[in-house]
């Protein structure tokens, strides 16, 4: 296995870019990471990647040696994922990621429950806000709120989200409470965004007769967590745009008031997707058939 596990290293490391954080990731050290690196270099009489003391970058042999590495490990995890469906022992890691909110509400809860029924599966969950790169990121699946533009994916729909626009009352007393999208650029309201490398919606879609529209804001707030932005709203720093099921106990306590609702905010689409694969690993497919149909069922 020390050559499939140079492999998984070379990988880990192209798709990282760096010898330490790929050791993070196959939770072995930076030495070891390199040691690996190394040993296949020995064995193809090449060298994969030039390394300098700020950067780490792959060589023409090191692209070309990548694309046949992720066939090879594609492989062996299909023809491994096939033997253990016929003996009924699926095993092996899953590579997953959701959003803070959703993540920590409603996936990280179901894990446990689908390991007692597959002990011999691991689950590595990574929660974040931002956009995620499933290929580059190493992930077999990513749950996902919002519209999707990337054709190359999966897709596995769950539910779409109602979404409200809120603030705190200490906010409204200073401010004025907005009717409609117009009167949110009108009166000049402080909106908190949800903004981070490779995002798109540096605005809000909000629903008017006839569709819906677009409102562009100039924020003095912004963060890549979906949290920070709720605290803020809490403190009365500005309005937030937020799936109901996320504000929802604010709501109830008069912690946040809606606001601008004669335009409220689109729904929210919540997905699964994956790659597209000739041979989808049959342990991914059971953790996705199994988080879908229990999402549905606690979404209702």
């Amino acid at each position: 296995m020390s050559y499939v596990n140079n492999l998984k290293t070379f990988v880990r490391v192209y798709e990282l870019g760096s010898m330490s954080a790929a050791g993070r990731d196959l939770r072995v050290s930076a030495a070891v990471a390199s040691s690996r690196i190394s040993e296949l270099e020995k064995r193809l009489g090449v060298r994969m990647f030039n390394r300098t003391t700020r950067s780490l970058k792959p060589t023409e042999h090191g692209e070309l040696f990548y694309k046949g590495a992720i066939k090879i490990l594609d492989t062996i995890a299909e023809v491994e994922g096939s033997i253990a469906e016929i003996t009924d022992q699926p095993r092996g890691t899953i590579f997953i990621s959701a959003p803070l909110g959703i993540g920590k509400k409603l996936i990280a809860p179901l894990v446990p429950k689908f390991l007692e029924q597959y002990p011999e599966i691991n689950v590595r969950l990574r929660l974040s806000d931002r956009k995620v790169d499933i290929t580059n990121e190493g992930l077999d699946a990513a749950f996902v709120l919002g519209t999707l533009s990337d054709s190359e994916m999966r897709v596995r729909p769950v539910h779409d989200f109602e979404r409200v626009l809120c603030a705190s009352p200490a906010y409204l007393e200073a401010h004025g409470t907005p009717a409609n999208g117009d009167e949110l650029i009108e009166q000049g309201h402080k909106c908190l965004m949800l903004r981070f490398p490779g995002a798109e919606e540096f605005f809000w879609v909000l629903q008017v007769t006839g569709g819906s529209k677009r409102y562009e804001f100039k924020s003095s707030l912004e963060s890549d967590d979906g949290d920070v932005l709720t605290g803020w709203a809490l403190a009365g720093n500005g309005i937030v745009n937020k799936p109901v099921f996320e504000v929802a106990g604010h709501l109830e306590t008069g912690e946040l008031v809606p606001v601008a609702t004669k335009t409220p905010p689109t729904k929210l689409p919540f997905s699964c997707i994956y790659p597209h694969k000739r041979l989808q690993d049959p342990k991914v497919r059971l953790f996705i058939d199994y988080m879908v149909g229990e999402c549905k069922k606690l979404i209702g």
